[in-house]
């Protein structure tokens, strides 16, 4: 378990969550410190692994309209089936988890026809793998891309 973070680390975390190209003398502006002093704050939270600066997408607006939620039963090693599922381009999100199924797997795809083909030739072949139930997403009323503590 890491250590927790202090004040400021969550202060910068937050000027980067509203925009990740924030520069690090507004950010410093912002939160008290220098930019210098921002600057090896946010290399040691980036290289701890608690922050990953990255572009978040708009799947939709990438022709990505289909989005679904699939329930796995399986037997046998779960951690196989969960790699194997994760190896795979479409599937976005994998847990292990515990009640009526033992993963979920999280798909984007173009339409109805690709998510078939994902379901019936890749997923339900996987040794291991003895069911599936597929919730798709209607439509998506919130989407969190920036996580906070309470």
């Amino acid at each position: 378990m890491s250590a927790p973070l202090d004040d400021l680390s969550l202060a910068i975390i937050a000027q980067l969550q509203e925009d990740g190209r924030r520069p690090y003398a507004a950010i410093g502006k912002a939160v008290g410190l220098s930019e210098t002093a921002v600057r090896q704050r946010v290399q040691r939270l980036v290289e701890t692994g608690v922050v990953q600066i990255v572009a978040v997408t708009d799947p939709h607006r990438m022709g990505l309209i289909r989005h679904a939620m699939i329930g796995i039963r399986a037997e046998g090693d779960l951690q196989r089936v969960a790699d194997a599922l994760a190896a795979m381009d479409e599937v976005v999100y994998v847990v292990i988890t515990a009640g009526t199924f033992d993963i979920l797997a999280e798909v984007l795809c173009a339409d109805d026809e690709e998510l078939l083909g994902i379901l019936n030739d890749r997923i339900r072949t996987l040794p291991g793998v003895v069911g599936t139930e597929t919730f798709v997403y209607l439509k998506v009323r919130k989407q969190l891309s920036t996580y906070r503590r309470p």
